[in-house]
């Protein structure tokens, strides 16, 4: 089962819930800090396509 480790957004406004928010200034900085968590939590980023990335564990990973 999947489970999401974070969110990554550059509007604050825009998402809410029980997983860690990191809100950046910029997409560059967003994308940066997404793929920097990306291999620190051992996951995968997700674009939303609404100007969120997620990041998911899969599996038993």
């Amino acid at each position: 089962m999947a489970k999401i480790a974070a969110i990554v957004t550059c509007d604050r406004e825009t998402v809410a819930g029980g997983a860690p928010i990191f809100v950046e200034s910029s997409r560059e900085e967003q994308e940066k800090t997404a793929f920097l968590l990306e291999k620190i939590l051992d996951a995968s980023v997700h674009d939303l396509k609404n100007g969120i990335l997620v990041l998911v564990k899969h599996g038993d990973k």
